[in-house]
Formats: C-alpha cells, sequence, structure tokens
C-alpha cells in the first residue's frame, strides 16, 4: 500500500542519525528527546510516498528504535521483541519511503529507514518468549501502582485468562508523519488478523491494550492558553497526542490509566528552547479495549481524519 504524507524531512533524518549508539538506555533518552523536539519544531514540509510492508531482517534496528521511544527504559528485552516481530511478519507493516528512481543519491539512504510499525503481538501466558513474560510483568506493575482498583483487577484478569486472548497493540511512528497514515496502516492489520486466525494461528483476541504517548505542560500560563470546554462548560486541560488518532482510541477503552515517564528522558526541553520556556512532561496512558471494538475505532478515526 502506497500512502503520501508531508513530513518535516530533517526531522526525520535527525531521528534515524541518533540511531548511532548500541547503548539502549542512551538511545531511551534520545528517542523521548527527539520526539519532543519534532513536536516544536518548525520546518519546511515536503511531499513524501511512504508504502508499508511486511517487516523483514533489514529493519530491524529501524523497528527497535520506534520501540525504544515506546518503552524507554522499561525492562523489556526490545531486541527479543523485534525479533519477535519480524518472525510473524505475516502479520504487522513497517512504514518505508517508497523508492523514487529520480530522487538523487543523497536521498537513497531514506528509502531502507523505518519511519514506522502498526503490529500486534499475543500475550498470553502460553507464548513462550522472555520478552513477553517482561511484558506481561510490566503491565502488571504499572497496573498495580497507577490504575484505579477496579482497572487494577480487570488488568490482572485478563492477562490470567488465556481463554480470552489480549493482543498488544503497537502502532509507533516518528512523530512527523501525519494521523492519516494510520488508517490504511491499521486496516490492513485487521485483515492480516483474519488471514492468520483462518489458519488456526494465535491471534484470536478478546481484547487489545494499546499503549499512547502523550504530553502535558507544567506552566499554567500555557496550560490556559491549551484548555478546552467540555459540555458542562467547564475547562479542563488539553492534551497533546504523539499519535492524535489514539485518542479516539482512548474514547473508546474499556478502561485506561497514566504515568509520567519525565524520569526515563534527559529533560522536557530540547531544539531552540530556552530556560523560560515550558517543559512538556511525557507520559504514557495505557488503553484496554475489547476486540470487537477495533473496527469501528478505525472507522471513527476514518471519519475524523477525512
Amino acid at each position: 500500500m502506497i500512502m503520501a504524507a508531508p513530513v518535516k524531512k530533517r526531522d526525520v533524518q535527525r531521528n534515524f542519525e541518533d540511531r548511532s549508539s548500541d547503548d539502549d538506555d542512551h538511545n531511551s533518552s534520545n528517542s523521548e528527546d527527539n520526539e519532543k523536539e519534532s513536536l516544536e519544531e518548525q520546518g519546511m514540509e515536503i511531499q513524501v510516498d511512504f508504502e508499508g510492508r511486511n517487516p523483514l531482517d533489514p529493519d530491524y534496528h529501524g523497528i527497535k528504535t520506534l520501540l525504544q521511544q515506546l518503552f524507554l527504559k522499561a525492562h523489556i528485552d526490545l531486541g527479543g521483541l523485534t525479533d519477535l516481530i519480524i518472525s510473524q511478519n505475516y502479520v504487522g507493516s513497517v512504514v518505508k519511503q517508497s523508492e523514487d528512481l529520480n530522487e538523487s543519491d543523497d536521498e537513497d539512504s531514506d528509502i531502507n529507514d523505518v519511519f514506522g510499525i502498526t503490529t500486534v503481538i499475543n500475550l498470553s501466558s502460553g507464548q513462550n518468549y522472555p520478552c513477553i513474560q517482561q511484558l506481561r510483568d510490566l503491565l502488571r506493575q504499572l497496573a498495580n501502582e497507577h490504575a484505579t482498583d477496579a482497572a487494577n483487577t480487570m488488568i490482572k484478569d485478563v492477562l490470567e485468562n488465556d481463554s480470552e486472548a489480549l493482543g498488544l497493540l503497537i502502532n509507533e511512528r516518528f512523530v512527523n508523519i501525519p494521523a492519516q497514515i494510520s488508517v490504511p496502516l491499521l486496516e490492513n492489520l485487521i485483515s492480516e488478523i483474519k488471514r492468520a486466525n483462518n489458519k488456526k494461528m494465535p491471534f484470536n483476541f478478546s481484547y487489545y491494550i494499546l499503549i499512547c504517548k502523550l504530553y502535558k505542560t507544567e506552566d499554567k500560563k500555557l496550560e490556559k492558553k491549551l484548555k478546552h470546554k467540555k459540555k458542562d462548560n467547564t475547562e479542563e486541560p488539553a492534551i497533546l497526542w504523539s499519535n492524535p488518532e489514539e485518542e479516539i482510541f482512548a474514547e473508546e477503552a474499556t478502561i485506561s490509566f497514566e504515568f509520567s515517564v519525565e524520569k526515563e528522558s534527559d529533560s522536557g526541553l530540547s531544539g531552540t528552547w530556552t530556560e523560560t520556556d515550558d517543559e512538556m512532561i511525557p507520559y504514557r496512558r495505557v488503553l484496554l479495549f475489547e476486540a470487537t471494538k477495533l473496527q469501528p475505532i478505525i472507522d471513527k478515526i476514518k471519519n475524523h481524519i477525512s
């Protein structure tokens, strides 16, 4: 599938330049800071054609970088998780720049870069991979620390009930890639899940869990500017979503909880900001929703961004 979208090319290139380090902790901090820089930095938009295709071995480092910007310093074997994603490449897509024979040699390196990954991982306990057990443990820990009692109980029940399989939906891309690209990627994922189920593969999910990236500000003046009114005319702080379509997922979630990851990144300030500028605090929001809601959510996203 081919998708055209305007992007800030220099932001994309800078994100990939930061992949050179092999230190996971260093990469985790850089991934978060690079994303915040892209969120705030102004740049010239250019039209770029992207294509979604099945993950392959050469995509390893690109996929791992995207996972690092989501999980930061969480104790997850991201290399093992990346290997798992590639091994089940009949489900899921990576976003690549479409090859253009008319482009200059300087642009050729971009063609092999991974700009996004959309896939699903079976989190059932029967999946005998260390990274799966680490993900299950992480979700239990996060729910215990940050969720309400009711949400914590439901997360644990879903994790322990293998008769109703739980899928981890991964919807990662660099921040300058617009939300429109999510629709064909998610629709393709649903089709691939159906084909896998027809072949009796373990993708018959009852629930999905999605970890979203979002940002809030500590400065009250900027927060006042960002506020929006609810139907009852009361005000609440607006949220800056890294992937805007995930706000619709949040609206349809059965349960959710969130937590700050400020201490897992070097700083909330980046780019040309000064010390007097406002600090954007990174958060993660965990959403649990019924698998039957995935198609209606995609339809809602399609209507929202059209």
